[in-house]
């Protein structure tokens, strides 16, 4: 039995993760961290802490699905536990990306701005098929639509697919966000990226090639955050046994196609 340490078990998406984990044979919410322990409702099938030093619970992995500004809490305990790390939180700054990578010198962890296995072959796709438009003069334009409780802008998806055409294309391309301050033409070397926020939608992510005459789109909706929790616990399974080293949602797929 994998014993999960969950944390921001009492948001959104922890919530969904521990439901997807309750319905998953081999794998359980162990503990929960989340500031609002005092909130955890009394039917709750695991203990909530507010902190990973109140935590007794022992676990074999933990999952942080919550916020950036919790980031350092969740590396300080993997650092401290030694313990594998599925990491999906978006926004995190230059230095914690940079303890990210440090701690998978010592422990092996999962990092994805998006934990969907549709959206990572649609970045494989998308490797595919930049150098192929880029060549014949192809623009593209990355247009990616959220609900409105959603912090940070664009999406930490939106930059993955932006990457995975940049790196596609020797990283020659340049990312521009707002169009609305500069007066000029668009340059052949951007890759534009446009934030929608509104109303409850779950994720939305259209890579657009406009070339001359025709226009090729890929396109990916999440219809519901457990994609995203079904992922997560991929990852969990995934990390079990691993050697540390840092892991992409790209590894969990492959491993899965096995």
């Amino acid at each position: 039995m994998i014993r999960v340490l969950l944390n921001g078990c009492l948001g959104a998406m922890g919530t969904m993760i521990a439901r997807v984990i309750s319905e998953t044979e081999g794998i359980e919410v162990a503990a929960g961290i989340d500031l609002r322990a005092s909130e955890a409702s009394a039917s709750c099938p695991f203990p909530v802490f507010a902190s990973f030093s109140d935590c007794n619970v022992p676990g074999d992995v933990i999952i942080d699905f919550s916020v950036a500004a919790a980031t350092d809490a969740v590396l300080d305990a993997c650092e401290k536990l030694r313990l594998p790390l599925v990491l999906a939180t978006t926004g995190l700054s230059d230095g914690q990306l940079e303890r990210v990578r440090r701690l998978s010198e010592t422990v092996p962890l999962v990092q994805s701005y998006n934990m969907s296995l549709g959206i990572n072959l649609l970045a494989a796709l998308i490797r595919q098929a930049a150098p192929v438009l880029a060549e014949s003069g192809f623009d593209i334009e990355i247009v990616e639509q959220h609900h409105n409780k959603k912090i940070d802008a664009p999406s930490g998806t939106a930059l993955l697919l932006a990457d995975a055409a940049n790196q596609a294309l020797d990283g020659t391309r340049r990312y521009i966000f707002d169009r609305s301050s500069e007066r000029r033409r668009r340059d052949p070397m951007e890759i534009g990226i446009s934030s929608v926020r509104g109303g409850t939608i779950v994720g939305i992510h259209d890579v657009i090639f406009a070339g001359e005459d025709e226009v090729v789109e890929l396109k990916h909706q999440a219809f519901s955050k457990a994609v995203f929790a079904k992922g997560a616990v991929a990852a969990a399974r995934f990390l079990q046994g691993r050697e540390s080293g840092y892991y992409t949602m790209q590894d969990v797929a492959n491993s899965r196609a096995e």
